[in-house]
């Protein structure tokens, strides 16, 4: 089955992606798959305060990858799939892509200003041949109606 990968964050335009992608998948009977990445803390010598701020941090993704996936069954009727990785996030999402041959499009968001993030830049750049899918970037600012006319 056709499955649209989402990689989330706590900004708006990552959940214009989303929608993007949950209108798609609900327009072609597919799935969507969200993945929060969580950062590496850096080497601590004290090993349960790195341990207590991975542990955090992956909490704060789960809880916001939970309010998403709510917000789009809710919109788009699909109950998507959640996963957290943690570590470098071009890899992360590297490794997802091979592990998941069902994903038929990266989908990204544009920032509303400045440089593309380091995401689109990794898979719009250097990396964009050896995608096994499409990349999909959703600029910032799409209204509800353009998304629609879109998907």
């Amino acid at each position: 089955m056709r499955s649209y990968l989402v990689v989330m964050d706590e900004t708006e335009e990552a959940l214009g992606a989303l929608r993007y992608a949950a209108r798609r998948a609900a327009r072609t009977g597919g799935m969507v798959e969200i993945l929060a990445l969580v950062p590496q803390a850096e080497f601590s010598q004290w090993g349960a305060v790195q341990q207590a701020m991975e542990e955090e941090a992956r909490l704060r993704a789960e809880a916001m990858l939970a309010q998403a996936a709510g917000a789009i069954a809710e919109e788009a009727g699909i109950k998507p799939a959640v996963t957290v990785k943690q570590g470098e996030p071009a890899k992360a999402v590297t490794e997802m892509l091979k592990e998941r041959p069902e994903i038929t499009a990266l989908v990204l968001a544009a920032a509303a200003e400045g440089k593309p993030g380091p995401l689109i830049s990794h898979f719009a750049g250097s990396a964009a041949s050896s995608l096994p899918c499409p990349l999909i970037i959703v600029p910032a600012g799409l209204s509800d109606e353009a998304l629609d006319r879109l998907t």
